[in-house]
C-alpha cells in the first residue's frame, strides 16, 4: 500500500491536469503554428502554468492501492494486485497460462 499523501498528490495532480487541459493544448498549437511573437508569449505562458499543470507529472498507479511499480495498464492494476486477482478468478478474460 502506498502512503496515503502520496495517492493524494496523485489525485490532486490529475485535477489540476484537467483544469489546464484545454488550455495547454491551445497554447501548444500556437507555439507550433504562430508567428514568431505568438509562438514566444505562448511560450512564456506555458512557462507561467504550474509544475502538476503538464501530464508528464503524472504516474501511472494502482487502481486499488497506489502502488506505483510494476503497472499493468490492460487492467489498471499493479503486478502483485494482478496476479492475486488473476489466481482466484476474479479478472474476466484473463487464465492462468500453460504449455
Amino acid at each position: 500500500m502506498a502512503k496515503q499523501s502520496k495517492i493524494a498528490a496523485q489525485r490532486r495532480r490529475e485535477q489540476v491536469v484537467a483544469r489546464y487541459a484545454e488550455r495547454r493544448a491551445e497554447l501548444k498549437e500556437t507555439v507550433r503554428t504562430g508567428s514568431p511573437a505568438q509562438r514566444e508569449a505562448a511560450q512564456r505562458e506555458l512557462q507561467r502554468q504550474p509544475r502538476d499543470a503538464s501530464p508528464t507529472r503524472l504516474r501511472n498507479r494502482d487502481a486499488v492501492d497506489g502502488r506505483p511499480r510494476g503497472y499493468v495498464g490492460k487492467v489498471g492494476l499493479s503486478r502483485v494486485r494482478f496476479r492475486a486477482l488473476a489466481h482466484r478468478g476474479e479478472l474476466p478474460g484473463i487464465t492462468k497460462s500453460s504449455w
